[in-house]
Formats: structure tokens, C-alpha cells, sequence
């Protein structure tokens, strides 16, 4: 039984704590240090996924986003996480949503927060094992996830 988020099905949302991630607070990370973590040397092809989300947000605290991943969401075949990673937050992993067939559609619907303009992926992992991706740029005139350094 899946809980119903902006419309959209959904069985959990895990959000991974900062333990043991390295916090790396106004380090723009590059694209294959977001992901390597996650991909390990799997496939990983920029096809259906789309990341919704403003170029330009006025204020980092609460930033709107979506994805939708384009699959079947059959036994066989359906995607199995998204990813929402960060390029200059303290914690680059912001999210992990974890779907299935009984989702009928892979697609999300969340806030985030970010610590200033930078790139955020949207990383989708399928039940074959493969990734795909998207990633945009959004501009951020107000950060959020600020330390005190």
C-alpha cells in the first residue's frame, strides 16, 4: 500500500543521514563524484529521465522539483531507486526514493533544499541494474544549508 505524494504514488522516501557521507560544505563536486558513489562502474546512459525543477529560485530552503523516469514498472522491468544528488550541499545525497512495479509510474514529486547555484542529477536505478540520468543547472539567489564557517 503507497502513500499518495502531489498526486503521485509512492511506497518510501529515505532520506540517508550525514554519517558517512563526506561533508564538503561550498565544494562544487564534479559530475562523476555525485554519482560514482552510487553507479559503481554500472551502465550509465543520460535517456529518460526528466528533472523538473525553476532555473532560477528565488530562495534555497524549499526548492520544487520533479522526475519522471520512463519505464514499464513491470516485474521485470521497473525502476528501482531515484537519487536527487547535490554538487555544492554539505551532503550531496539529498534524497533516495524507492519504487517499484506496484508504483505504476516512476515519478516523484519533492523539495529540497541547496546551498547556492550548482547542478543537481536526478539518478534513477532500473531493476537491470543500468542508470539513467538527468541533471540541470539551477540558480539559487538566496542559499540555504549554510554552516557557520
Amino acid at each position: 500500500m503507497g502513500l499518495l505524494l502531489s498526486g503521485v504514488p509512492w511506497i518510501a522516501a529515505g532520506v540517508r543521514s550525514a554519517h558517512g557521507q563526506q561533508m564538503n560544505s561550498g565544494h562544487l563536486l564534479s559530475f562523476e563524484e555525485m554519482v560514482k558513489p552510487w553507479v559503481a562502474g554500472a551502465k550509465l546512459v543520460k535517456m529518460d529521465v526528466m528533472l523538473t525543477a525553476p532555473i532560477l529560485a528565488e530562495n534555497g530552503s524549499l526548492v520544487p522539483m520533479q522526475v519522471q523516469v520512463i519505464s514499464p514498472m513491470t516485474t521485470q522491468d521497473h525502476v528501482t531507486h531515484v537519487h536527487l544528488l547535490s554538487q555544492r550541499n554539505p551532503v550531496s545525497h539529498m534524497a533516495v526514493f524507492h519504487l517499484g512495479p506496484w508504483n505504476g509510474r516512476a515519478e516523484i514529486s519533492t523539495r529540497v533544499r541547496l546551498a547556492g547555484t550548482q547542478d543537481v542529477v536526478a539518478l534513477a536505478r532500473l531493476s537491470s541494474g543500468e542508470f539513467r540520468y538527468d541533471r540541470m543547472e539551477i540558480i539559487v539567489t538566496e542559499s540555504a544549508c549554510v554552516d557557520a564557517s
